[in-house]
């Protein structure tokens, strides 16, 4: 190295340890909390008008079921009258939320199941004829001693999607399965009112 080299090095050095990076503070109050949303009584008869710009859909809920809105992803939970480890969930997302086969494939590995391709998508997919239309609906049970089951159905109007997902112990699932499916032909699409 010349002279002139370590020379210039050397201002480098000074000028960049010169230099202070800025910090920039912000105090962010605490947050009193966020009120709780108002609890909703349990009823026979569901609906999604609380959704922003999805279009509304209900359903009627099978004899001993009942309904809570949890608020979150989840725009309500369902509980079947059938004992054990079983959830049924309904969701709504805008557009086709990633598309039918990443979602079962999603399903899938929630039980421990290995993914599908299209032809095996087509192959486990049954159709329901329900108020809203076709709704398709997917069964998978998992392997291995202690048995998981998940039933999931897609309903889409407009630009969003509807899941509606019961999962559990194979058993309890097994149970409620044939009440799901009168849940399933009932889910219908209201008229948004002006």
């Amino acid at each position: 190295m010349t002279r002139l080299d370590l020379a210039l090095a050397a201002v480098l050095v000074v000028v960049s340890g010169c230099r202070r990076e800025e910090v920039t503070h912000f105090q962010v109050p605490k947050s009193q909390g966020e009120p709780a949303p108002a609890a909703v009584a349990p009823r026979a008869l569901g609906t999604a008008a609380e959704a922003p710009e999805a279009p509304p859909l209900e359903w009627e809920l099978p004899a001993g079921w009942t309904e809570s809105r949890p608020g979150g992803m989840r725009f309500a939970t369902l509980k079947p009258k059938a004992a054990g480890n079983v959830d049924v969930s309904v969701i709504v997302l805008p557009g086709p939320a990633g598309g039918e086969l990443a979602n079962v494939n999603r399903w899938r590995g929630q039980i421990g199941l290995h993914p599908i391709d299209e032809p095996a998508l087509a192959a486990a997919r049954k159709t329901i004829k329900a108020k809203a239309g076709a709704v398709s609906v997917f069964d998978f049970t998992s392997e291995g001693a202690q048995k998981s089951r998940l039933v999931a159905a897609l309903a889409t109007a407009g630009d969003y999607t509807w899941f509606v997902k019961m999962t559990g112990d194979a058993a309890a699932v097994g149970a409620a399965r044939a009440d799901f499916t009168l849940l399933l032909q009932s889910l219908h699409f209201h008229a948004k009112k002006n």
